[in-house]
């Protein structure tokens, strides 16, 4: 049985992996962290599945084998460093982790043993969104990516739209963006990675979205992925959850739990 605890358990990302965690025979909750715990009455800790505690630094790390982090870049940071320095493996879904960071994960995680999965996307819809846009940027030269997500998401653009454009851009033939030099209205055009523009759209009634557009003469080629709502992304969490123990050191995706290269 795999002892998992959940950071930011009271989001809507963190409830939805509770949900799962509980529906799976092979693991069990051991703790829930969530900064506003401090809120929550009595009577309704005691209704909890798990204990509920405010931060890491209350939580008791030989209770739990894996943390499930679902909550902001500053905290997933020191969240993820208490879990290698207490021997604790991490599965992580927060965005905006940089790069430094993966390299400080990686060497604590060598003198520690414990091990870290990060991933842009957990949906498993997404993965594969981002292999066909690799396949088509062997053939086309030109790609802008537009992402859709609701009002409340804080960084722009996504991780996903990042990591999607990093992975066309080692891939796609060097072409600039058009300069659009006449810009009446400046910032449309987005920002880039390379040759790859990228677009954010925040609107009510959207969840998390994204299509991948690439261009040649006489044709586009369009790739979408659509999250419908939020339990697409658990298959993903527990395929890491259930994995992270036996993948050394810090793992970046899914691809590889998936065999996608």
């Amino acid at each position: 049985m795999i002892r998992v605890s959940v950071l930011g358990a009271l989001g809507r990302m963190g409830r939805e992996v509770i949900k799962a965690v509980e529906g799976d025979n092979e693991l069990e909750l051991s703790c829930l962290i969530d900064p506003w715990a401090s809120g929550i009455e009595q009577s309704k800790r005691e209704c909890m599945p798990a204990e509920l505690v405010e931060s890491v630094t209350s939580a008791v790390p030989e209770s739990m084998d894996v943390i499930v982090d679902f909550t902001n870049a500053a905290a997933a940071v020191e969240n993820i460093l208490w879990a290698l320095d207490n021997g604790v493996h991490a599965v992580v879904g927060t965005s905006g982790i940089k790069g430094e960071e993966l390299s400080l994960f990686e060497a604590k995680s060598g003198e520690s043993g414990a091990n870290v999965i990060i991933a842009p996307n957990f949906a498993i819809g997404a993965v594969l969104m981002m292999k066909f846009a690799r396949t088509a940027a062997r053939v086309f030269n030109e790609c802008e990516i537009i992402e859709f997500h609701h009002r409340g998401k804080k960084d722009a653009p996504s991780g996903t739209a990042i990591e999607t454009a990093k992975q066309v851009e080692g891939v796609i033939a060097e072409k600039k963006p058009p300069a659009s030099e006449q810009r009446i209205v400046e910032g449309t055009r987005g920002g880039n990675i390379g040759s790859v523009q990228i677009h954010s759209v925040r609107l009510d009634g959207y969840a998390a979205h994204q299509e991948v557009v690439f261009g040649g003469p006489g044709q586009t080629l369009s790739i979408r992925h659509d999250t419908i709502d939020r339990t697409c992304y658990m298959p993903g969490v527990l395929i890491a959850v259930k994995a992270v123990a036996e993948r050394a050191g810090v793992t970046v995706g899914l691809e590889p739990l998936l065999g996608i290269d």
